[in-house]
């Protein structure tokens, strides 16, 4: 395999990350003749993917996209575990779907009755959303590649194999000390079943019920020379047997199921959540299986943590879930969705806010958008920015054609009632122009949405009528303020010109100009001058900045809220 930029990060000065570390181990592992780097991720299609789940697909996105930046042929090859069991329930489906419990993904109805299983409701808005982040994968179904017997072999190898395979997970499993009753039932002093000769308490494979679907068996007999596995199953009383060599109905537990994937595409990285790298995990006991079983060797790997949503569980929950990559991308631009990921280590946890940070997001991502325009100071925050704005398989991911600050176009958006030509017409006055509402897409929408989502309490309420009773109670400094505002409020406002006054009214009143600085009387009167005006334009203490109310609400509807 020629190497092509193989070495760029260690040759140059530029800036490395994770990813350029993470990819420096999957193109050592795959070799200097491999003509082909796989880059591996799986996941089970049991429910919504949710944001905590897309590390999963996005850690081996950014490095596959690294070893494809220096030139290397790379595959992002996604499994999806869809012939997993349907373990449990989840709450809002129809209870009846317990009968479901034990058979695969694959095999479950779609209880909203929009696709033709289980698995695919859950799979398909996911890569819409990967899609949509410029993520490519090429994806295998565990149900189509054991029904079809494409591991056919592999699975024959394992169980002839059995002996030595559990000889190596005795070593891991977790066990706890004997009992006399335990040792009388010939328990090992060492704690932990002793399994018979031969036992089929641990056989790799286990089927579904040709009768049922489901899995819920218990193996009889197994005739290493035929290959008939035996069983009987407990949710319906069948008693038969499938026949390894010629028969798909079942698969390989997930311990020896994962090493003989990793033997069987060639697998060179794939990361797991950090639970999967613990003594007797998975890729713990998969990397001693794997070479003297399958012949290949465990993949590097890259654990990684936990990742937490906040600010947006009350609105999550009642669609019936955990956020997902859609959620948030109702939300964020795309290439901030992938931002949040790769601009931290794996073995970092962090929580993603899609509440009030929201905001604070979009400031720091305009920030590091303007610092990434200066090569003089490319580093590695910028190079995380380079790594989320775009892809070799979309190219550069949609950001706005003319960019305004997203806390100016959600405040506008929630004083205005979401009217895009009025919120487009006030962020121009705002000193942001533009050629049309387009031009601020994706981010007005995006706008647009956040605010919709926001809970009532959080949301900016303009009054329909001026608040009479108040007025009538003014205090003289009051009732001087509003005076000094409405006979200076032009017909047609503008920002500079519009805060100033804003700004200056207590000036005003006493006795200086606009352009004075400010003193101690002035800015304790302007705190209370300005929570007047929220108080009598939208009933609240605080709300968006007032020049930024005054343009969206326009000076006849202040002139009128403010009893002018």
């Amino acid at each position: 395999m020629a190497r092509g930029r193989g070495n760029d990060a260690e040759q140059t000065s530029e800036p490395t990350d994770w990813v350029t570390r993470a990819a420096d181990d999957a193109i050592r592992h795959a070799g200097e003749d491999a003509t082909l780097i796989t880059c591996a991720s799986g996941a089970s299609p049991s429910g919504p993917v949710h944001l905590g789940n897309l590390r999963e697909f996005l850690t081996v996105h950014f490095v596959a996209e690294e070893i494809r930046r220096r030139g290397l042929p790379v595959r992002h090859l996604h499994s999806w575990d869809d012939y997993d069991r349907f373990r449990k329930v989840p709450a809002g489906v129809d209870p009846s779907w317990s009968d479901h419990i034990g058979r695969p993904l694959s095999a479950v109805p779609d209880p909203e009755g929009c696709h033709v299983s289980w698995a695919e409701h859950f799979k398909e808005p996911l890569v819409t959303s990967l899609r949509e982040m410029g993520v490519e994968m090429e994806e295998v179904s565990q149900t189509e590649m054991y029904a079809s017997g494409a591991y056919r072999d592999q699975v024959l190898h394992a169980v002839s194999q059995r002996r030595e395979i559990e000889a190596v997970m005795a070593r891991f499993r977790t066990k706890a000390p004997a009992t006399e009753a335990d040792l009388a039932g010939g328990e090992t002093a060492e704690g932990g079943q002793e399994p018979a000769e031969d036992s089929l308490e641990r056989f790799p494979f286990k089927p579904y019920c040709r009768q049922c679907g489901r899995d819920t068996v218990t193996l009889t007999s197994y005739d290493d020379a035929t290959h008939d596995l035996a069983y009987t199953c407990g949710s319906c009383d069948f008693v038969g047997s499938t026949n390894l060599a010629t028969q798909n109905e079942g698969k390989l537990v997930w311990k020896v199921d994962w090493p003989m994937r990793w033997a069987f595409e060639k697998v060179d990285f794939e990361p797991g959540g950090d639970d999967h790298a613990t003594p007797g995990s998975s890729y713990t006991v998969g990397k001693e299986i794997v070479q003297p079983t399958f012949g290949w060797r465990a993949p590097s790997f890259v654990a990684y943590k936990f990742v937490g949503v906040a600010g947006m569980a009350k609105m999550s929950s009642s669609r019936g879930g955990v956020p997902t990559a859609a959620d948030a991308l109702r939300i964020l631009e795309a290439p901030m969705v992938r931002w949040l990921y790769v601009r931290r280590q794996p073995k970092q946890v962090f929580t993603i806010d899609l509440g009030q940070e929201v905001v604070r997001l979009y400031d720091e991502w305009d920030s590091l958008t303007r610092k990434a325009g200066d090569p003089a100071k490319r580093d590695v925050a910028v190079l995380a920015w380079e790594r989320a704005s775009s892809t070799a398989y979309a190219g550069v991911l949609p950001t706005p054609e003319s960019v305004a600050p997203f806390r100016l176009l959600s405040s506008v958006a929630d004083v205005t009632a979401g009217s895009a030509e009025l919120i487009s017409t006030t962020v121009g006055a705002a000193g942001f122009p533009h050629p049309s509402v387009e031009a601020l897409e994706p981010r007005l929408a995006k706008a647009m949405a956040w605010i919709a989502d926001l809970p009532a309490e959080e949301r900016t309420t303009v009054r329909e009528a001026p608040a009479t009773a108040r007025l009538a109670a003014l205090s003289e400094a009051e009732q001087g303020w509003l005076r000094h505002l409405l006979d200076a409020l032009p017909a047609e406002l503008e920002l500079d010109s519009t805060t100033s006054l804003i700004y200056g009214v207590p000036k005003l009143a006493r006795g200086l100009a606009l352009d004075d600085a400010p003193t101690d009387e002035v800015k304790a009167d302007q705190k209370e001058f300005f929570r007047l005006l929220y108080e009598l334009l939208v009933d609240a203490e605080r709300g968006p900045r007032l020049p930024t109310l005054f343009l969206a609400l326009g000076s006849a509807k202040v002139r009128e809220l403010l009893g002018g």
